[in-house]
């Protein structure tokens, strides 16, 4: 897949084009870019970064990062990105030379996009002006009750099964591999401990069935509070696995919450409840 941050960077050729921030990639988007590739020119997207809504002073919780945004677009079919650094002088474009510029230069002849898509200075254009500009435009209906906000509501409320079917996969959290305690090693179940990207929804404190490197993991996220943490982490044990994880980027997938985090009486009914997560990750289901 090419991938672009100027239209230059993209070798010239006629394209289909989804637009959209696509956070998440989940299933609606997936529609979107179903819409374009039916045009049976080469399939390409145009997205953002920054998240628009984070430069226009909102605040966003993202449900993926830019990189695995890519991976996931690519996992659909698309052949080309173009990446567009979203600034106050984006923001501030006129309508219609983002379509120019941002569209035309990259040899969009069709552009598929959500039904209320709005770009430009102050949201003012529409999918009707970019037909009016003689593009062949593909209006997709939304999905009822499939969006990223939606997704989110349901990570925040500690609902990860019923995020994944608005996903059509599970939610992911991800990292850099870094060192913490060893506290987990020292107790018979080393895990790898998440750098997470800062804006990146992690969900609600728990211990979680998942997996990472296609095996299953057992993921805590919290405070650690049997050992009084203060630092909120997210950590991995993933089953069967005796490797050096440091450094390397680790996507955790979250199935669904097995327990609450707590504090434990003693460390041998800590070891214990520990022992129960991996029991219980064995015996998890995949959601969607």
């Amino acid at each position: 897949m090419n991938v672009a941050r100027d239209p230059a960077g993209l070798p010239e050729a006629q394209r289909a084009v989804a637009v959209g921030t696509f956070d998440g990639v989940h299933r609606g988007h997936l529609h979107v870019i179903d819409a374009a590739r039916k045009a049976g020119l080469r399939t390409a997207v145009v997205t953002f970064d920054p998240h628009p809504r984070t430069v226009l002073g909102g605040r966003v919780e993202l449900l993926a990062t830019l990189q695995r945004r890519l991976e996931l677009l690519a996992d659909a079919g698309v052949e080309d990105v173009l990446v567009v650094p979203f600034d106050e002088e984006l923001a501030s474009l006129p309508a219609e030379e983002f379509a120019e510029q941002m569209l035309r230069a990259i040899g969009a002849a069709t552009v598929a996009a959500g039904e209320t898509f709005r770009f430009g200075r102050g949201r003012e254009g529409d999918l009707d002006l970019l037909a009016r500009l003689g593009f062949d435009v593909r209006r997709v209906p939304l999905v009822e009750g499939i969006s990223s906000s939606r997704v989110r509501e349901l990570l925040h409320a500690g609902e990860p099964e019923r995020a994944a079917t608005l996903l059509g996969r599970p939610p992911e959290v991800e990292g850099i591999v870094v060192r913490g305690d060893g506290r987990g090693r020292e107790l018979g179940f080393p895990t790898a401990n998440l750098d997470v990207p800062e804006g990146l929804l992690v969900p609600p404190d728990g211990v979680y069935a998942g997996s990472a490197l296609e095996r299953r993991a057992a993921v805590s996220i919290g405070t650690n509070p049997h050992f009084d943490g203060v630092e909120r982490r997210v950590e991995a044990h993933l089953l069967d696995f005796d490797g050096d994880l440091y450094g390397q980027r680790l996507v955790v997938e979250i199935w669904n919450q097995i327990r609450e985090q707590r504090r434990f009486d003693s460390l041998e009914e800590l070891v214990a409840a520990i022992g129960d997560d991996v029991a219980r990750t064995r015996e998890a289901v995949r959601p969607a």
